[in-house]
């Protein structure tokens, strides 16, 4: 594939990034577009391997043809790179956006140099695909008469409608938030996503016939059993939207949120009056602690330096990760090295430190006398093995004070909140996930299926289209007996 020499001849080149005082002052997309030429290059890396592993279970989830569209790339067949994409990609334009690419962490060139550029490649196409007009509405030319309720229009969801529409099936898509797209929408901020983007595949979606119902909590203003009456079957793609708190002294001070929260009140408010209407948590002229690591820590981090925080920590429990693979994380695993994402590097440009400080344990949060955070008492850890497993230690002596106005929680979460499980008495697994076999997402109700976050947990954008991919295809042969989805 590519240039049969391309990976001995060309060195990695990744899209660039606006300056990081620059961005602070917006919310537009940090990254900058590339030229043809380079991108046409970073195709040419892509090395002919005997398997690639890239589009393997362990790089890319939902099997992506990467070695392909890269060739075409290399050899400029843009339009024909654009369909090999869309063969088994839904959404690239959200995967090219906000992806970690595990893809990149499989690629077989990695073993010995900097592996292919694959996210920005996918990006590029799919763009150049909606440049181009070549992304048009492509309706199905005949309908089974089936209705479907798909809950939730995360990128599962979304995915779901969109396959079993193309099959001709009535799909009706319910949100509880006042816009389309979930995660996509409210959960990523702009400067990652742009939401333009999100609404511009909303509007594909509706133009191919997928009904789509926001404002609508089911459980709460629609009970399930009245959907139930009007489908022939429902797909639960609602999400592990269920925070993990921190339950230690002073949690109930003001100031202290978790990081959705603060995340869908900035990006609702950025959209509904570009940030006037005052209708959001701000970090402006605060001192802020963001617990938790990973992509929201980090978009946290991102939103506070866009609002104009004095200050900013980040708090990580685990030791600091390697600049390389340790001995116990070999290719193709995913790389679990230290990076520096896109507010690490704006709290550096502004500051000039690397915001994140690791092993620290938070102890207790501290009252300002008035009911407010004022800061948040802390001890380092050091982890050990023993017997093959991981202990945290505390380190006597190591007590410090950081001072807060501000504390966002970003330590993840603990699967799908209970309204509809507890309607339907749904049967739930060890993780408090709906309980649904992967590759067949029936749950214990007849006609429930779940997809996504709900079912497997928190996880990748990536796995949420698998999911949602591979649901629509196992609802379409419940209701046909057979199924050509794939």
């Amino acid at each position: 594939m590519g240039k049969p020499t391309g990976f001995k001849e060309f060195e990695r080149q990744t899209a660039p990034y606006r300056d990081p005082q620059e961005r602070l002052g917006d919310y537009k997309e940090f990254v900058l577009p590339v030229l043809e030429e380079q991108l046409r290059t970073q195709g040419a890396r892509c090395m002919d391997c005997g398997v690639p592993f890239c589009q393997s279970e362990t790089g890319c989830p939902i099997d992506n043809l990467i070695p392909e569209w890269n060739d075409l790339v290399y050899q400029g067949r843009w339009r024909d790179a654009l369909d090999r994409l869309h063969k088994t990609n839904n959404f690239p334009e959200f995967t090219g956006r906000v992806c970690p690419a595990p893809c990149e962490g499989a690629c077989v060139l990695g073993i010995i140099e900097p592996p292919v550029t694959i996210k920005n490649l996918e990006c590029a196409i799919i763009d150049k695909g909606f440049e181009m007009g070549w992304v048009k509405p492509n309706p199905p030319s005949k309908r089974t008469g089936k209705k479907i309720a798909v809950i939730g229009s995360g990128p599962a969801g979304l995915a779901a409608a969109a396959q079993l529409n193309q099959v001709g099936h009535l799909v009706t898509v319910y949100e509880r938030a006042d816009r389309i797209g979930g995660l996509l929408m409210y959960g990523i901020p702009n400067m990652k996503l742009d939401k333009e983007t999100v609404e511009r595949r909303v509007q594909l979606l509706r133009d191919e016939g997928v009904e789509f119902k926001t404002g609508v909590h089911i459980g709460k203003d629609i009970a399930m059993s009245e959907i139930r009456k009007e489908v022939d079957a429902v797909i639960l793609a609602c999400g592990a939207t269920r925070p993990r708190d921190l339950p230690i002294d002073g949690r109930d001070l003001n100031g202290i949120h978790f990081a959705m929260e603060f995340l869908h009140a900035n990006t609702k408010s950025l959209l509904d009056s570009n940030l006037e209407d005052n209708e959001y948590i701000s970090a402006k002229g605060k001192k802020v602690v963001v617990i938790g690591g990973g992509d929201t820590g980090t978009d946290c981090i991102g939103t506070s330096m866009r609002h104009g925080c004095t200050e900013l920590v980040n708090f990580e429990l685990l030791p600091q990760p390697p600049d390389s693979r340790a001995p116990d994380n070999p290719w193709p695993q995913w790389p679990k090295i230290f990076r520096v994402d896109y507010g690490h590097a704006e709290v550096s440009a502004k500051f000039g430190s690397d915001p994140r400080e690791f092993c620290v344990l938070s102890k207790e949060f501290i009252d300002d006398g008035k009911g407010n955070v004022a800061g948040i008492r802390t001890v380092r850890v050091e982890w050990t093995k023993e017997d093959g497993r991981f202990k945290m230690n505390e380190i006597e002596g190591s007590e410090q004070v950081f001072e807060a106005d501000l504390v966002l929680l970003a330590m993840g979460f603990l699967g799908p909140e209970d309204t509809i499980a507890k309607e339907l008495d749904l049967e739930l697994d060890p993780r408090s996930n709906f309980k649904a076999e992967y590759g067949k997402y029936a749950t214990n109700i007849e006609g429930i299926f779940a997809a996504g976050d709900c079912r497997r947990g928190q996880s990748l954008i990536v796995w949420a289209i698998n999911e949602g991919r591979e649901a629509a295809r196992e609802v379409d042969r419940y209701l046909m007996g057979s199924t050509t989805l794939p």
